[in-house]
């Protein structure tokens, strides 16, 4: 099968433009640490993101870990989530100590459904950590409301929705902390990186403790941490993938709007509804394969890849349905996640796909 269309392609810049910026490199030998590309990509993101504080982490999962973790929550606290999202949001919360309780998801758009987080809160509660899914906007006005009421802590995971704005803001904005992914498979990419958004300055500091071996000079270490530090060559390419995002993103949105067209009256083909007042990345084009087209979604999924069209079921199992889980969460009642993620089909959406591969995946399917 020579001409495999995969479900994403990483974004890079010229390659000559990426060499000529990491040149410095070999003259300095800082290659990490915290160095010069370091700070200049955390303060371009803080203002692209348009959010107040922003630190840089080696990966999005450890950003998450480490996000949770400055929040020095009790060993055994609760965290309610959702199971309908990408296995590290389920393991941020468990390697940090800390239980997991799923609540389900809204048919609509894939996000934690606010109407059952409150019935989920017991003594035992610290924080709420929902996932805009997808790149799709949580209900964060009715969550943040809930948290208020609760004492609880809002910890976002915003792998998906890099520079998505919710009423005229960056994402980043809402909740206590926000967490960013700049993985290779992502709208916007530092090879392997992520970063935690937030607005309280005691919390840059911690995080710097934590992803710095609590170093805070030449002898003195001032908290056990670990070390999740972007290096410079990572850095760099993050800074030369910023200059050309939007480009990027124009490039997605065409193909986005061709499925659209394409699909939209495909009978037994549905589509996420996008929330009001918020952006759109287009990092990812779901479809929920329903009762009324002619296969189930593993069916289509198998004739496409047959057709050299990688799609993914993403998420499929469920978060909480894994065998890391060893059947411990089987019996929570997670009805509608549970269905989507039977659904759910993922198809290839990057800058540099065809056009006329959007419309031979969108003809397969209309067949």
């Amino acid at each position: 099968m020579e001409n495999k269309i995969l479900v994403t392609r990483s974004s890079m810049p010229p390659y000559e433009e990426y060499i000529e910026a990491i040149r410095p490199l070999w003259e300095s030998r800082w290659l990490t640490n915290m160095g010069k590309y370091h700070q200049e990509l955390e303060e371009k993101l803080k203002e692209y993101l348009d959010v107040p504080q922003l630190s840089l982490m080696v990966n999005g999962h450890l950003a998450l870990e480490m996000a949770i973790q400055a929040f020095r929550f009790p060993e055994g606290a609760e965290v309610i989530t959702t199971p309908f999202t990408f296995i590290s949001s389920t393991h941020a919360i468990v390697r940090n100590h800390l239980k997991p309780v799923f609540c389900d998801v809204k048919p609509e758009d894939g996000t934690i459904d606010e109407s059952k987080i409150e019935e989920l809160i017991t003594e035992h509660t610290v924080a709420i950590v929902p996932v805009h899914v997808y790149g799709n906007v949580c209900n964060v006005e009715a969550i943040q409301e809930i948290a208020d009421k609760y004492d609880l802590k809002v910890i976002y995971d915003a792998a998906h929705a890099f520079g998505v704005k919710y009423k005229g803001k960056g994402i980043g904005n809402y909740g206590d902390a926000s967490v960013f992914s700049f993985h290779a498979t992502k709208v916007y990419n530092t090879i392997e990186g992520g970063a935690v958004a937030f607005s309280e300055r005691r919390i840059y500091d911690r995080l710097y403790n934590l992803k710095n071996f609590g170093i805070r000079g030449e002898e003195l270490v001032t908290e056990v941490g670990a070390n999740a530090k972007m290096n410079e060559f990572a850095a760099i390419m993050g800074l030369c993938n910023l200059k050309r995002v939007e480009e990027v993103l124009k490039a997605r949105q065409k193909k986005y709007d061709l499925y659209i067209n394409k699909l939209e009256k495909v009978d037994g083909i549905r589509f996420f509804q996008r929330k009001k007042e918020a952006g759109n990345n287009y990092a990812y084009f779901p479809i929920l394969v329903e009762g009324d087209y002619i296969l189930d979604r593993n069916e289509l999924y198998d004739k496409l890849k047959e057709s050299g069209i990688f799609a993914r079921k993403y998420f499929y199992p469920l978060t909480s349905d894994q065998a890391c889980f060893k059947n411990q969460y089987r019996n929570v009642q997670l009805k509608t996640a549970r269905k989507l993620s039977s659904q759910v089909l993922v198809l290839p959406l990057y800058e540099e796909l065809n056009e006329s591969e959007v419309i031979q995946i969108c003809e397969n399917i209309r067949r």
